[in-house]
């Protein structure tokens, strides 16, 4: 009996390991996805300067010697 309840707390300590690596794994790659999601706002909000369009929508003329 004494060692099924070591067993079983040792398999305890491995899970609470496992779980806080997995808590700080997913911590990490949500501030990753945040700051990937600012960098393609940024991006987005330079997009209609780089494609001709402009900011309200409407696409600007293009010099004829383009």
């Amino acid at each position: 009996m004494e060692s099924r309840i070591t067993e079983l707390e040792v398999k305890l300590a491995f899970q609470e390991d496992l779980l806080e690596t997995l808590n700080l794994t997913v911590a990490r790659q949500q501030r990753q996805i945040e700051l990937l999601q600012e960098q393609m706002q940024a991006l987005y909000q330079q997009l209609p300067a780089a494609t001709g369009t402009a900011a309200d929508g409407s696409v600007q003329e293009i010099p004829p010697h383009y």
